[in-house]
């Protein structure tokens, strides 16, 4: 009802204002005099004539929105011909003639006929004639006038949306700009202050403000946390007539968001943390995970973790999961609860992107104490080193001891081992181990030409449980021996001119062995004693493992020698000597006088010199009967038995030494040395015989001492089996105690070798209190005192 008020109060005003108005308006559209226009024309010359202008109008307002009863009064047209007589015709046309404006065709009066909106159209142009009845003649020219429609405040202000987002960050200070809302007002800026619009914050305070001209929204309370709340919306009303009372209002609705910033840090909820693993945990396990919480959001709540320090900073190492932010404890190295069962860390929790603006807050880490607990379990056993090399000579014996693997039960109940050989790596079975101490031996003979490596694989089982078991890699080395003589490297077709001249080099001879001594080949080459000063040929030694072949006189003769055999010795420079014999054959050829083989072939000579067909086939035979007997003979050679050491099995004594020659006896003290009967140490040094040359030179066969860790009667049996098959043992070095009672024997030696004096010197009656076992012996060396008597 107040706003009708309002409304009526407004348009009666404007009604007022126009009617003050009109006296100038008419002032100014009235034409009161005439003007004459006089042009000739092109055509036909006449003079033309302009009429005067006589149009009288108001210049029309109009306000909209008009709710009267009657139609609204718009205005009056009138030109001075009208006398008042009603001869003439008003005719309006233009913007909304005959619909919205009606005029009155005798007096020129005009109406709106319906209510108008100036915010839809604020400006009519219309157009009036005036007509005379009579004639129909246009007494005045069409002319246009327009209608104005004046506003008035019928539109609230409206916001451009109808609800905003908004977001700005957290912590941010008072007066820090949010965003800015506009609002518009369809009725006339121009025309009072029905389109003055003033912002006002209707829900939001006290926490933020708006400028009621910019409408811009600002904040109005200090470090506003996102933590404590996010999210809040305003409500902004944006109100015309200046915000006077009575001025039509819109609303809008702002929602505001709080974004992150990192102005928290992270905070481990308990200070104390405990893990368990067990010793078996392989490197990279994880243990337990353990997390800082962190209110902040996106990459200010990124957290990395680190070991800061601690006992346990070396076995133990933590990483952070990006998509959980927590801290995974991993096992960095392998544990072992019989060495440590407990290790402290010290973990600390750091943001990864700080924000320079609150570093004042205090450090943005938290640091939190953790503990790990290492749990037993039953572990196979351990070796000692990771792998083992053994080097061993190629002529080692079968039984023999190359070398030791040890392992140990790492847990605290220390079960027995046993040891074993993993036959699909020795599948010839060349070696074995002892189960109880790890010892590996040879079960066959070895050779290093044959195979020069051996890689074994020994496993340590628990005997308790045999499921707890490891293996080892064993690398045996076959060292090499000087057990192959040189060789010529391949053979040799040598041939000598009929022409040669004495000191021509006519062949150059190199070797080749098998063994691979530690300096390296070296060869000397010589001719067998026989031929060591042959008439024929001669051999230089070059020093370079090579040799050359030379002429000893001037001219060979096919007819008499066709052939020629050159017995070479090559010898090698490793220890034992090995040597052998290559035989070089040499034909006696016809070359030219470059030396230029032509021909060897001996027929055409032989058959003038008087050598029958028949002669030729008996020297053959001879050669073939020659070669037959010296095979036959090298064959009973080898087969030539050893006669044995021992020649009756009655003959049984303390020192049983049998040789083919005969020897000085006790008296003899240089045959062997006395002391090896006292010490039996000494076997181990293989000693020569010094009163006889040895017929060859033979490597020293190295045994491992057995007396420390076996009995005596295991001792003997061992030392019988060495002598039994050792084949290089000759018979005049074989010294073997089979009667040993130890170092520690209360009865002494009982052998007479050891004596210094003659029998006669000694009483024997002490052998009478030895018990009944030395009754016999005691009656023999008793009963020759008697004798002698």
């Amino acid at each position: 009802m107040r706003a009708y008020s309002f409304l009526t109060v407004l348009l009666w005003s404007s009604i007022l204002y126009a009617i003050h108005m009109m006296p100038s308006q008419k002032r100014t559209n009235k034409h009161s005099h005439s003007e004459r226009i006089t042009r000739l024309s092109e055509n036909d010359g006449k003079t033309l004539h302009r009429t005067k202008r006589g149009w009288m109008w108001n210049q029309f307002f109009l306000l909209e929105e008009y709710t009267g009863p009657d139609t609204q009064y718009v205005g009056k047209l009138h030109t001075d011909q009208d006398k008042g007589d009603g001869n003439l015709k008003y005719i309006l046309t233009g913007d909304g003639a005959g619909s919205l404006f009606i005029i009155d065709e005798n007096t020129g009066d005009i109406h709106a006929a319906k209510k108008l909106d100036r915010e839809e159209k604020s400006l009519y142009v219309l157009r009036a004639k005036a007509i005379d009845r009579k004639s129909g003649r246009q007494v005045e020219p069409e002319s246009e006038f327009i209608i104005k429609i004046h506003d008035i405040n019928d539109n609230e202000p409206k916001f451009t949306k109808d609800l905003y987002t908004a977001s700005i960050p957290e912590m941010s200070g008072v007066g820090t700009s949010v965003i800015q809302v506009t609002a518009t007002d369809a009725d006339d800026a121009n025309y009072g202050n029905s389109a003055k619009v003033v912002y006002s914050i209707l829900q939001g305070q006290p926490y933020f403000s708006v400028d009621p001209e910019t409408g811009i929204i600002k904040t109005a309370l200090p470090d506003m946390s996102r933590e404590n709340r996010e999210k809040y919306q305003v409500v902004i009303q944006a109100k015309d007539m200046g915000g006077q009372m009575g001025g039509l209002s819109g609303t809008t609705t702002v929602n505001i968001t709080l974004t992150d910033v990192n102005d928290n840090p992270p905070r481990f909820p308990q200070s104390i943390y405990q893990f368990s693993s067990p010793e078996s945990a392989p490197p990279g396990t994880p243990l337990g995970r353990i997390k800082a919480n962190d209110p902040d959001l996106g990459e200010n709540a990124e957290i990395e973790y680190s070991i800061s320090n601690g006992d346990g900073s070396d076995m133990f190492d933590i990483i952070t999961d990006k998509d959980t932010q927590e801290g995974i404890i991993t096992v960095k190295k392998q544990l072992d609860f019989e060495k440590k069962i407990l290790y402290t860390l010290r973990v600390e929790a750091t943001n990864t992107h700080l924000d320079p603006r609150f570093l004042l807050l205090g450090p943005f880490k938290d640091t939190a104490l953790v503990k790990i607990s290492v749990e037993d379990i039953d572990e196979p056993p351990v070796f000692s080193r990771s792998s083992y090399l053994i080097e061993v000579d190629e002529d080692a014996k079968e039984g023999s001891i190359i070398g030791q693997v040890v392992a140990q039960d790492p847990d605290i109940t220390k079960n027995t081992i046993k040891y074993s050989v993993d036959r699909h790596t020795d599948m010839d079975r060349i070696f074995s181990i002892y189960s109880g101490n790890g010892s590996l031996f040879i079960s066959k003979p070895l050779d290093r030409e044959e195979t020069p490596w051996h890689n074994i694989t020994v496993i340590a089982t628990e005997i308790n449980n045999p499921k707890q078991s490891s293996q080892i890699p064993v690398f045996i080395r076959i060292l090499d021996i000087n057990d192959h003589a040189p060789e010529f490297a391949k053979y040799y077709e040598t041939f000598v001119c009929e022409n040669a001249k004495a000191g021509q080099l006519i062949q150059t001879v190199s070797a080749v062995d098998k063994d691979e001594p530690p300096r390296g080949h070296r060869f000397f080459f010589e001719l067998v004693p026989e031929f060591a000063v042959h008439p024929n040929f001669s051999i230089i030694d070059n020093k370079d493992n090579t040799a050359g072949i030379m002429t000893r006189r001037n001219g060979y003769s096919r007819s008499k020698t066709s052939t020629y055999l050159l017995p070479i010795i090559i010898f090698d420079n490793d220890y034992p000597v090995q040597s052998s014999t290559g035989t070089l054959t040499i034909q006696v050829c016809a070359c030219d006088s470059r030396g230029n083989m032509q021909s060897c072939n001996t027929e055409a000579l032989l058959l003038p010199a008087g050598l029958s067909t028949g002669a030729l086939i008996a020297i053959l035979l001879c050669i073939i009967i020659l070669l037959v007997l010296v095979v036959l003979f090298a064959a009973l050679k080898r087969q030539r038995k050893k006669e044995p050491l021992i020649i009756s099995k009655d003959d049984v004594r303390d020192n049983i030494v049998t040789y083919n020659d005969e020897g000085g006896g006790e008296e003899d003290t240089q045959a062997f040395d006395i002391g090896t009967l006292r010490n039996p140490e000494a076997r181990e040094e293989s000693k020569m015989r010094r009163d006889v040359l040895p017929e060859t030179i033979f490597q020293i066969r190295r045994t491992a001492p057995l007396w420390e860790n076996i009995d005596v009667q295991d001792f003997i049996h061992r030392r019988l089996k060495e002598n039994d098959s050792d084949p290089a043992a000759p018979p005049y070095d074989s010294l073997a105690t089979y009667a040993y009672e130890g170092n520690d024997s209360i009865a002494n030696s009982l052998s007479s070798l050891e004596s210094l004096a003659t029998d006669g010197n000694q009483d024997y009656d002490y052998l009478s209190d030895w018990g009944p076992r030395f009754k016999k012996l005691a009656d023999m060396y008793g009963g020759e005192e008697s004798d002698r008597e």
